[in-house]
């Protein structure tokens, strides 16, 4: 048989170069799909943060719109809303309530979550799950059945509408989200850090305040922040077991509502959200969330 002819230079150097696009072509081929991927994921994204953001700007809008009903475009710019919110008596008896029952709830909520989520994960107890599952119930019931299940035993009881009933009803429903979020740091807790404490010489007490408790601050403290949150604009509850003369925010807002309808509300609600992001700053302050959290 007659022997294959050698390349020439020309023609080695064409064939690599056939090899290189090839590769480069191939590599297109795989990054393509992948680029198309990473902008479905961002545009999805993008339209969940501005579907949930949507409602907050329109509020800001209507705060800030002079004239006494939402207007699009804005016809200006105007305080005098939130001059009329905070000259209302009403309005600051009832946002200084609130503060008190919100602050009041989240002190309760979680020292009584965080001591049930690490008795759960520290307790060895038996049927676990199950007092997990009964301490994440009130989540699933509907607050304002709470509310009027709370009312009726506090009329069997012949207590009236006091104020620690008001926080012992919002405490039920922010118990849940101190001890879900505990037990998520405590699930990857090193018990070998407590060992090595005891085995120092540190009593059990200041081996949970210099060891433990620093270590599951971030759950306590996310949850504290979901306490306050949830305490300060619980409406359901508060409906029925709020007292004339000592009335929540947003019960006060709802009575408003029956007789008025301007930019007022916009101005509480505006009020709210940056009270509830002022609990957040504060926190970060003084704690330091972004040393447990990437903001």
């Amino acid at each position: 048989m007659r022997a294959s002819a050698p390349e020439s230079p020309s023609q080695a150097l064409l064939s690599r170069q056939g090899d290189t696009i090839a590769a480069i072509e191939a590599a297109r081929a795989a990054i393509a799909p992948h680029r198309y991927g990473r902008a479905t994921y961002l545009a999805v994204n993008i339209a969940i943060l501005t579907f949930l953001l949507a409602p907050i700007v329109i509020v800001v809008v209507f705060a800030l719109n002079p004239t006494p009903f939402i207007q699009f475009p804005p016809v200006g710019i105007s305080l005098r809303w939130f001059a009329k919110f905070f000259a209302a008596r009403d309005f600051m008896h009832a946002l200084g309530f609130s503060l008190e029952v919100a602050v009041l709830t989240t002190v309760c909520a979680t020292v009584l979550g965080a001591s049930a989520a690490l008795a759960i994960a520290r307790g060895n107890m038996p049927g676990a799950r199950l007092v997990v599952a009964t301490m994440l119930s009130p989540l699933m019931l509907p607050a304002i059945l709470t509310g009027l299940a709370l009312f009726q035993a506090y009329v069997l009881l012949d207590v009236g509408r006091p104020l620690w009933g008001l926080v012992a009803g919002h405490t039920l429903l922010t118990i849940p989200y101190v001890v879900r979020t505990t037990l998520a740091v405590l699930h990857h807790f090193d018990l070998r850090l407590e060992e090595a404490a005891r085995n120092l010489g540190a009593s059990p007490a200041r081996t949970f305040f210099e060891v433990t408790l620093p270590l599951v601050k971030p759950g306590v403290l996310a949850g504290a922040i979901f306490a306050f949150i949830v305490s300060f604009d619980q409406f359901p509850v508060s409906l029925f077991l709020v007292s004339p003369g000592s009335e929540t925010l947003p019960i006060v807002l709802f009575n408003y509502l029956k007789f008025d309808l301007d930019g007022t509300i916009g101005a509480a609600s505006v009020v709210s959200i940056l009270l509830a992001f002022l609990v957040v700053v504060a926190l970060d302050r003084t704690v330091g969330l972004r040393a447990y959290v990437k903001l």
